[in-house]
């Protein structure tokens, strides 16, 4: 399975670039590490996934030992590894990135000084090199769909079309029917097109309508934030896109300023299931050819 789709980036570096970075990083600053727990979920077969602060923790647990999907935050490395301890006593393997973002990496250096073999896209590799050290960087990197053979399962790992960022993977356990899906897709609040590493609107709605293709009546769909859920959940997500866009794209056509398509509230009828729409509305906005 390979999906080459090409997606041309229409995102520069703008003002809204980066005021949604400082957003996250003041979101980072408020976090008391030391309150965090974190917390085992089975889920299907050998997968499991760890709750806490960040993004969902994926793992593959078996007599092979374990694979890891994203780390977290630095600081929570020693929980995160007693957590997978009172699973699985053995090795691990393998640890994928399925993005850059430092709730999702953060624990890399901790984990490739302890010998943890790190797998991510090239362009993950590329954008952690211009600040973290050697010993976080991805040392196995790919551009196409590759396999991890272990516990029983075919972890399938797959680029998707630039999204949530520019450096996207999906993870699909094949034996187990549970698909992790990063970032791309979340059930905690709206799209986060994060436009300062090459997410993007289009690239957004193709990963989904992959995700939404691969996945049967009885997949389980692991979000990057929240909780496991359905096919029908992401087309769900997916739809709201598409109807928010809709409302949007006249607006872009007729002119109308950024500050005044937010100011019109085109999020409205969602906002009180999605929460604010400030990391959503940029990249639609863009995304639909309006300029800064």
């Amino acid at each position: 399975m390979r999906h080459s789709t090409r997606i041309r980036s229409l995102f520069p570096r703008t003002a809204i670039a980066s005021l949604l970075l400082a957003l996250g990083s003041s979101a980072l600053a408020q976090t008391d590490y030391s309150q965090v727990q974190i917390i085992p979920h089975p889920v299907r077969g050998s997968m499991y996934y760890l709750e806490g602060a960040g993004g969902n923790i994926g793992l593959s647990i078996g007599e092979d030992g374990v694979v890891m999907i994203d780390d977290q935050f630095a600081p929570l490395t020693d929980k995160i590894l007693a957590a997978i301890r009172s699973l699985n006593d053995g090795d691990i393997r393998f640890l994928i990135n399925t993005h850059v973002h430092p709730d999702h990496t953060g624990g890399n250096e901790n984990l490739g000084k302890q010998g943890i073999v790190i797998l991510a896209r090239d362009k993950v590799r590329v954008r952690l090199q211009q600040n973290a050290p050697k010993d976080a960087l991805p040392i196995l990197t790919f551009t196409d769909d590759i396999s991890i053979h272990l516990n029983g399962e075919e972890l399938l790992i797959m680029p998707v079309p630039p999204a949530h960022t520019d450096g996207d993977s999906f993870i699909y356990f094949s034996s187990s029917d549970v698909l992790h899906a990063g970032d791309v897709f979340r059930t905690t609040g709206y799209p986060y097109i994060d436009v300062a590493n090459g997410g993007t609107l289009q690239g957004t709605l193709d990963a989904l309508a992959i995700a939404i293709g691969m996945s049967g009546p009885d997949t389980i769909i692991v979000p990057g934030h929240g909780v496991p859920s359905s096919r029908e959940d992401v087309m769900v997500f997916r739809d709201m896109i598409l109807d928010v866009m809709t409302i949007v794209k006249p607006m872009v056509e007729r002119g109308m300023s950024y500050a005044q398509v937010e100011a019109a509230n085109p999020t409205a009828k969602y906002d009180a299931q999605f929460g604010s729409p400030d990391r959503f509305l940029p990249g639609v906005y863009l995304g639909l050819g309006g300029e800064l």
